[in-house]
C-alpha cells in the first residue's frame, strides 16, 4: 500500500486503547534497541501510563480504519517548573507500517496540538548505534532531521540492551516564539 492509499485518522488517546497501543510497542521492547525498557508493560500498566500522560499532555492515536497503527505522546522535558515549556516526544508505529507517513502525520499533529497549547521545545531523546546492527538503525535520528529536528547532545554508552552498548542523543526542534514575558503553557 502506498502513502496515497493510507487513510489515517488521527484522534485523541483513551486508557481503553491500552492493548491495543501495548500491540504495537511491545515488538519495541522485545526486538530492538529503540527503548530501553526489557520488560513488555502490562495492560494494566500501560492504561495508568496513558491515563497519567492525559492529565497534562497530548496522547495521540493514528488510526487506519477503526484499528491503531501508531501512536504519540509527550511528557516533560524535566520535573522543575522552569522546563515546563519543553517536552519529551515518543512516537511508535506498528512495525510492518513503516514508511508509510503515519509517524510524520502524528508528529505533524502532535506538534500542532503542543503549539496551541504554548510549549515551545520539542525534544527527542533517540537510541543511537555506535554501528547499526539488526536491533537499532539511525533511522529515528534521520526521521527526525526531516522533521527539522537538530542534533544538540550526544551521551556515549549509556545504554544496554541484547548484550551491547548503545549511545544516546537528544534532539530539538523550537515550535514557539520564546519571550521575556513567557506565557505558561496549557496543560
Amino acid at each position: 500500500m502506498s502513502k496515497m492509499d493510507l487513510k489515517i485518522r488521527i484522534r485523541p488517546a483513551k486508557p481503553e486503547d491500552a492493548e491495543k497501543l501495548l500491540a504495537i510497542y511491545a515488538p519495541y521492547v522485545e526486538q530492538t534497541a529503540i527503548t530501553f525498557e526489557y520488560e513488555v508493560p502490562t495492560v494494566e500498566e500501560f492504561c495508568e501510563r496513558i491515563h497519567n500522560t492525559l492529565k497534562k499532555y497530548p496522547y495521540l492515536v493514528a488510526e487506519q480504519g477503526e484499528e491503531p497503527v501508531g501512536y504519540a505522546y509527550v511528557g516533560p522535558f524535566h520535573d522543575r517548573p522552569a522546563y515546563d515549556w519543553a517536552v519529551e516526544t515518543s512516537i511508535y508505529v506498528y512495525q510492518n507500517k513503516k514508511r508509510m507517513g503515519i509517524g510524520k502525520k502524528l508528529h505533524e499533529a502532535l506538534e500542532e496540538e503542543l503549539r496551541n497549547r504554548g510549549f515551545l521545545n520539542m525534544n527527542a531523546c533517540i537510541a543511537y548505534p555506535v554501528q547499526e546492527d539488526e536491533y537499532l538503525t539511525r533511522n529515528s535520528v534521520e526521521f527526525h532531521a526531516h522533521l527539522g529536528y537538530r542534533m544538540v547532545g550526544q551521551f556515549h554508552q549509556c545504554g544496554y540492551k541484547f548484550h551491547r552498548w548503545y549511545d544516546m542523543v537528544w534532539m530539538e526542534k523550537l515550535i514557539g516564539e520564546h519571550t521575556a514575558d513567557q506565557q505558561q503553557p496549557r496543560f
